[in-house]
């Protein structure tokens, strides 16, 4: 599995050296050299110097991703791609209308989370002029969401294996409700937020508590989704099953009946 871990810290260094023992393909990101003191020696995986926000870091540490961005974001297109430069949103309303595609970004409180989807390839490049260690052509992009109901817009810049389906950028996208849900579920459920500690080691208790508790709840709550309900089984009115002997109907050829 590959994991890109952000920030060196400790948690993030233990976690980094336990998943590159268990033969995982590791990348760290911290904005300090230094910081990757913590790793030691025998540490195998990828360090990558910056922010896990900052496009050019996430395309070195060989990560694909869909990014928000704001309205005015600037896009432009190269080489075979077809001609596309300026603000997201200005790119957005010169779009034809067969470029829209309505597809559901996961499931929501109330259903299907419909959204129309429009995406732009800008330019394939080499991995390699990232990532030494990796080949192949990427995609970088303009993914957009807009709101069937009120015209509402987002704009998301993307970075993806070449021939990646829109689909799979847009549930890539949808996944961060899915985040969201957890952070808002453990703070109102279970008190995430709900901590005045002053020192790390308090912290860091009261959240892996805080996680345990939530994880075993998901776990509770998915049991208890997917078992099927017993039903009682219902004798048919006709039916002499669990009657007493003595309302049985006699033949009519007995003495009992004559």
């Amino acid at each position: 599995m590959k994991v890109v871990i952000v920030g060196c810290g400790r948690v993030g260094s233990m976690l980094a050296r336990d998943l590159d023992e268990a033969g995982h393909d590791v990348t760290i990101v911290d904005e300090r050299v230094g910081a990757f003191s913590r790793l030691g020696e025998g540490f195998g995986g990828n360090m990558v110097v910056g922010t896990g926000i900052d496009e050019s870091v996430l395309r070195r540490a060989g990560k694909g991703y869909v990014l928000g961005v704001n309205a005015n974001h600037w896009f432009g297109s190269l080489c075979a791609k077809p001609l596309i430069a300026g603000e997201a949103k200005d790119i957005a309303a010169g779009l034809p209308k067969k470029a829209w595609k309505r597809l559901s970004a996961g499931q929501g409180t109330k259903g299907e989370r419909l959204y129309d989807w429009a995406y732009c390839e800008l330019a394939d490049l080499d991995a390699s002029e990232y990532d030494e260690h990796r080949t192949g052509l990427w995609t970088r992009g303009l993914l957009i969401r807009r709101n069937p109901t009120d015209g509402d817009m987002a704009y998301f810049t993307t970075w993806c294996p070449k021939g990646t389906s829109i689909e799979t950028l847009v549930r890539v996208e949808g996944t961060r409700w899915r985040i969201e849900e957890g952070f808002e579920t453990a703070k109102n459920e279970l008190g995430l937020d709900h901590n005045e500690t002053r020192s790390w080691h308090g912290w860091h208790r009261h959240v892996s508590l805080v996680m345990l508790a939530y994880a075993m709840m998901a776990a509770v709550r998915h049991q208890a989704n997917s078992t099927p309900k017993k039903t009682k089984s219902r004798i048919p009115k006709n039916s002499s099953v669990g009657r007493s002997r003595k309302f049985g109907t006699l033949p009519s050829n007995s003495p009992s009946a004559r």
